[in-house]
């Protein structure tokens, strides 16, 4: 019985600590710092690269946006990978004024492998592009996104996360789920960190590379399922911190259906399964080579898997010394009250601090509100599935939603 005590106490403090550290992180999110200088004073020529398969209900929208910007024309070229398409995608970014490659591959389709076989081609043209933007077909893009894009490069930001907003955020209690996940990450994570000199992490979409940087490093070589993540820990785990822009908004659509979202979220699970295997020896290098908190830090993003592991080995460690009468039934009762109410309690006031601070009505979000913790349990559940049986198949998820971006703002 004394080693299990042990045992508990071991795993309370370890818990403890990681959120401790999550909580000071995230505070951080409201205190308004300093604008970096700017090092140089010029409009940068950008390159926005368009993986898209079978998009055709949404690549003009994209498109428009994009030819759109409040930024000069000529600085600005729209490429869409045509990836495997069976529909007419092609044709509609042609007339909607996009350069617009067409790729077949049955064996490598996902937007990682469109990525590297179109920036192996222009590296090879030896291109004169300072940056590019990487969005996905869905996207609808804020007029002031370039020019928001090209004040971080010339504060000498080399890889830049956008703002990725939601453009359907009410549609279902699944889309408000995806909106509330992704404003609270936007300020308590990549916000946060950003402010006190860490390193947020590209999402998925709306994100600036420098090109120098991509051609240094051959182009786009990613291998798993959520190529922004790898991408992310590739550069932190060599000490590059990555940069955030709020004012850099992208719009971005979000499944409607419960099993949409299921296949699109195990993906995003399996992917980060893939990173861990992948990264983790590769981030504690970089600790021991830069000594940095940031390098750290992006350690400490890899483990939430493992941190959900360990809070159900303590509830389980609780069962057994209850079972073997070391606990009353208040205290088991109190001790798996406690982790539930801040697993599916807690994500509720702070989605409400969320709308608070961010000036977002309240009242369109009840449903997704009081659904919220159902769409956080739900990927407790894909995350056990994902350990124990992981899908490393691509499937797309249908994107339908005619959203214009004069609509949106």
């Amino acid at each position: 019985m004394k080693y299990l005590y042990m045992l508990q106490q071991a795993l309370v403090w370890i818990i403890t600590i990681f959120w401790v550290y999550q909580i000071m992180v995230s505070v951080c999110s409201l205190i308004k710092l300093k604008e970096k200088p700017l090092l140089v004073k010029k409009n940068h020529k950008f390159m926005a690269v368009i993986p898209a398969h079978n998009e055709a209900e949404v690549i003009k929208n994209l498109v428009d946006s994009l030819m759109k910007q409040k930024y000069p024309k000529e600085l600005l070229d729209v490429y869409v990978i045509a990836d495997n398409c069976t529909d007419n995608t092609a044709e509609i970014a042609r007339n909607a004024g996009a350069i617009v490659l067409e790729r077949f591959d049955e064996e490598k389709k996902t937007k990682g492998y469109a990525l590297q076989w179109f920036l192996s081609q222009k590296i090879e043209e030896n291109v004169d592009y300072d940056a590019m933007f990487v969005f996905d077909a869905d996207n609808i893009v804020d007029e002031n996104f370039t020019a928001a894009m090209n004040k971080k490069l010339c504060q000498g930001e080399d890889v830049v996360q956008g703002y990725r907003d939601i453009k359907n955020p009410t549609d279902s209690w699944i889309t408000a789920g995806y909106a509330i996940f992704y404003w609270t990450m936007h300020r308590f994570y990549h916000l946060a960190r950003y402010n006190l000199g860490l390193s947020p992490l590209l999402n998925g979409t709306g994100f600036m590379v420098r090109f120098d940087l991509i051609k240094q490093q051959g182009g786009w070589n990613t291998k798993t399922l959520t190529e922004d993540i790898e991408y992310s820990l590739i550069n932190i785990a060599k000490g590059r911190k990555l940069g955030w822009a709020t004012d850099a908004i992208v719009y971005d659509e979000q499944p409607v259906k419960f099993s949409q979202s299921w296949k699109q979220r195990t993906r995003w699970t399996v992917g980060h399964l893939q990173c861990m295997k992948l990264y983790t020896k590769d981030l504690i290098k970089g600790i021991k080579t830069n000594k940095t908190l940031m390098n750290f830090d992006g350690f400490l993003y890899i483990l939430g898997i493992p941190m959900m592991l360990i809070t159900f080995l303590l509830l389980l460690v609780n069962l057994i010394i209850y079972l073997a009468s070391g606990m009353t039934t208040s205290a088991l009762l109190w001790n798996y009250a406690r982790y539930l109410g801040a697993t599916f309690l807690m994500p509720i006031a702070t989605a409400l601090l969320i709308l608070a601070v961010d000036k977002r009505p309240i009242k369109p979000m009840i449903k997704g509100l009081l659904c919220y913790p159902l769409f956080l349990g739900s990927w407790i559940i894909i995350n056990v599935k994902s350990l124990i049986k992981p899908d490393t198949r691509w499937e797309k998820i249908d994107h339908v939603r005619d959203v214009k971006i004069d609509e949106v703002v």
